[in-house]
């Protein structure tokens, strides 16, 4: 993509985070803003935003969080549990038992970043496939629909007609969001 693509890109997403009411009437009332992406250009997209969002936000890493989630109990007690529900993995990541699990873990990060007056950024999201865990969860929880900043969800994706796909081949959700193509 030339400079001029990524600049009107970026243009286009600090529209949105400034616009936070009409953010919510075009997202039915979410708060959140998909930044869709070619997979193979996402270090160029972080590095960008990083450099331009310095100052204003926090880049929560969802790869570090996965890693601090398995480290939490050990690889050996993960594994184990992993086997024992492989074929419902929201039962690992994403459940509604007291325990905290990655899908608490980054809501928690999203919460913090808005109590430090930051606009959250979800990077490297391409490690929830396999987890349970969709775009729409993250966008419909009562965390995010009620955050100070709307939550920048960094989505590596093509987009074909009005169809977006996740890691270019999932089907995804655009509702309770709005897309920044």
């Amino acid at each position: 993509m030339s400079y001029i693509d990524h600049k009107q890109k970026f243009a286009d997403l600090e529209s949105q985070i400034q616009n936070q009411d009409q953010l919510r009437r075009q997202a039915n009332g979410g708060n959140s803003i998909l930044f869709s992406y070619p997979p193979n250009e996402e270090a160029s997209y972080i590095k960008m935003s990083r450099d331009l969002y310095a100052d204003r936000a926090e880049f929560i890493d969802v790869s570090k969080l996965l890693v601090s989630f398995i480290d939490h109990d050990g690889w050996d007690l993960f594994r184990e549990y992993y086997n024992d529900f492989k074929n419902t993995p929201h039962l690992i990541f994403r459940s509604d038992d007291p325990s905290i699990d990655l899908f608490d873990m980054i809501l928690c990060e999203i919460s913090k970043a808005c109590q430090n007056d930051k606009i959250p950024f979800l990077i490297r999201t391409g490690c929830l496939l396999g987890t349970g865990i969709e775009n729409v969860n993250i966008m419909e929880s009562r965390v995010v629909m009620t955050l100070s900043h709307p939550l920048v969800i960094f989505y590596p994706s093509r987009i074909e007609g009005d169809n977006i796909y996740f890691l270019n081949f999932r089907l995804a959700s655009k509702y309770r969001c709005v897309l920044v193509k």
